[in-house]
Parts: structure tokens; sequence; C-alpha cells
């Protein structure tokens, strides 16, 4: 085996171990969508705890009168809300990653045009009540921290389907034929 041989035969097997230790998609991923997968869960967080007081009774500052509910409804309907909230928001990692390439691209297509197409209905519906635009009305506030805080954390997860959208479109042209 002459050295040429020898050095080919390392870089392949070093080429080996790395995709075997680091594996990649089928084609590379653009930064932007490995950063925007990354980002999703974090932009969900915010309104996954601001709704976990909703569940014992407490208003969060909202100008509007108590509903009487069994905490045996309301903390279970708002974890389980605020979970499958983060649950989605990570299954979007598989739009950048191997595993995400086992499904039919088709499908995983689907699913994220879907999800991203309703996430954005209500960054609409978010915009139009925010700004108090074509009739809507936002709830009212006992004072002007707690809306602006309502308002940044609801801001953060209406960006959640116009970036499902462009993952999903990103996805798709990487899979494409």
């Amino acid at each position: 085996m002459t050295t040429a041989d020898m050095n080919t035969s390392a870089t392949t097997t070093s080429a080996t171990t790395t995709s075997a230790t680091n594996p990649s998609t089928e084609r590379p991923v653009p930064v932007w969508a490995l950063r925007t997968a990354r980002a999703l869960p974090l932009l969900a967080l915010p309104v996954c705890l601001w709704r976990l007081p909703f569940g014992f009774g407490f208003q969060m500052g909202m100008d509007m009168p108590r509903e009487d509910l069994s905490l045996w409804v309301t903390v279970p309907y708002v974890l389980t809300l605020s979970l499958l909230s983060e649950a989605f928001a990570l299954l979007c990692a598989g739009l950048v990653r191997p595993w995400g390439e086992r499904a039919p691209a088709w499908l995983v297509v689907a699913a994220g045009t879907v999800a991203g197409g309703a996430f954005t209905a209500l960054t609409v519906q978010w915009v139009l009540t925010t700004f108090e635009l074509a009739g809507f009305q936002e709830v009212g506030f006992v004072n002007g921290w707690w809306r602006a805080l309502a308002t940044v954390v609801s801001g953060l997860f209406v960006l959640w389907g116009p970036l499902v959208l462009a993952l999903t479109y990103a996805y798709h042209r990487r899979r494409r034929a």
C-alpha cells in the first residue's frame, strides 16, 4: 500500500467516524434554519410559563371576573397545554435533524404547513387585538405593566407560526428531488 492509499484510507476512516459521531442530514441545513429550530422552544417557553398561574386562578393582571372552575380541571388543562406547546416546539427540530428525514417528505411538509398556517392565523388575530384593529379589542389589564408583559410574552409566541413556515419551506427545498 502506498502512502497516498494510506492517506486516502485515513481520510475515509476519519470522515466515517466524524459522520457517525456527528450525523448530518442528507443535504446541508442552512445555519439560519438550525438557529431558528433551536430558538422555537425558547419562544414558546415564556407563554407556557405565563399560562401556569391561570391554572391556579391568578388572573395575571387581567381586569375580568375570575372563573370559578375546580383546580382539578384548570391545573391539568394548563399543564397539558404548556407541555404540548413545548413538545411541538421541540418536534420542529425534525425539520433540521436527520431523524426528521426518516418520514416521507410530503408528510413532514404537509404537517409543517398546516401547523405553521394555524399559528400564523393566531399571529393575525394577535395583531388585530393588540393594536385594536378592525373592531377587535384586547382584554383590559389593571395597569400598563401587566399589559406590556402580556404583549411581549404573547408576541414572542406568535412568531412561532411564520418561523415554522420558513423552516418547512427550507426543509422542502432541501428534500425535493
